[in-house]
């Protein structure tokens, strides 16, 4: 297991190193740039330079006038130091943005992550084994709809009969307005209560598919012929599905939570933009589209080394789940 690990670990370097060159150069071939805006805008000024000139002199403050290559192991030596700079949108440096937005995020795609494994695969083995029954056909409706429904449509649904009919809720934000006078416990159920209509939204869409994944793994596995041997020998039906079935069903679960290990640092664009929720989701949206390479360049590499060390708990978790299972 150790060796596996090891070499597994030296190939995701090798993969993270192509991986942010990659990045890099599409980030410096984006056609909007921060520079240029930055640019235009002082040479509007009055009595102001050119914007060729500032154009000049901006991208030698900022290193944007080595080429492609450079650039990057320019910013690569600094990154492995642990200096990724400032953001230059956000006038702040990366790591103290990035660590300003991402807790709300985090929170977020814990939650629904909880709350996603516990609702979606009791429901997707109770839809296997009972197939074709009413019980079957409204679970497989609900996922269904939680994968056809679009984020902003069902969001907005929310916030149209909670906060504008009912108004139980605010509209959106992450603290209202009286936040600052409220006691420690008063402003924890504050924010718990702006996070409850986007905590609904994630949770809905993203069950479904977990849902349905559940009960087709389930329906293969108590096709196959050692559950057919474990119920002529008289096992109970409870523990022919919960031991020998579920337990088999589990492999490929394992590759779908382990994936999701990226997702709750990554944010929710949608969702997050759509409640007025300051996460990283959103953060980082801004900061690619208007061409802040600092900030993307750490948060896109950040997501590559999550999603590598996810795939690497996947497979050791594989042994984990089925004795059949070995690496070498």
């Amino acid at each position: 297991m150790r060796k596996y690990i090891v070499k597994r670990l030296i190939i995701s370097i090798f993969i993270l190193f192509f991986v942010m060159l990659i990045i890099y150069s599409l980030l410096r071939s984006l056609p909007t740039s921060y520079i240029e805006q930055m640019a235009r805008e002082k040479s509007m000024q009055p009595g102001s330079k050119s914007f060729e000139e500032w154009m000049e002199q901006l991208q030698v403050m900022y290193g944007m006038d080595k080429g492609i290559i450079p650039g990057f192991f320019s910013w690569l030596g600094k990154a492995v130091r642990g200096q990724f700079g400032d953001s230059w949108k956000w006038t702040v440096p990366v790591l103290d943005k990035f660590k300003s937005t991402v807790g709300v995020s985090f929170v977020m795609g814990l939650i629904t992550l909880i709350f996603e494994v516990i609702i979606a695969i009791p429901l997707g083995v109770i839809a296997a084994t009972k197939q074709y029954s009413r019980t079957d056909y409204t679970i497989t409706v609900v996922a269904l709809a939680g994968i056809s429904l679009p984020t902003f449509f069902f969001a907005s649904l929310l916030k149209w009969v909670f906060c504008v009919k009912l108004g139980w809720f605010d509209l959106g934000g992450l603290i209202g307005r009286n936040y600052e006078f409220l006691s420690p416990m008063g402003q924890f159920m504050d924010k718990a209560a702006h996070l409850f209509l986007p905590l609904v939204t994630l949770i809905v869409i993203s069950i479904g598919g977990l849902m349905r994944y559940t009960r087709t793994n389930m329906l293969e596995v108590l096709n196959a012929d050692f559950i057919r041997t474990a119920r002529a020998k008289g096992l109970s039906e409870k523990k022919v599905i919960y031991h020998h079935a579920f337990r088999n069903t589990l492999i490929p679960l394992v590759t779908i939570v382990g994936g999701s290990l990226p997702s709750l640092f990554a944010g929710a664009l949608i969702t997050e933009t759509l409640y007025s929720i300051p996460g990283i989701g959103f953060v980082s949206y801004q900061s690619m589209t208007s061409g802040d390479i600092p900030f993307s360049m750490f948060y896109l590499s950040f997501m590559a080394v999550l999603t590598l060390v996810g795939n690497l708990i996947s497979d050791v978790l594989y042994a984990v789940v089925d004795p059949r299972v070995r690496i070498s």
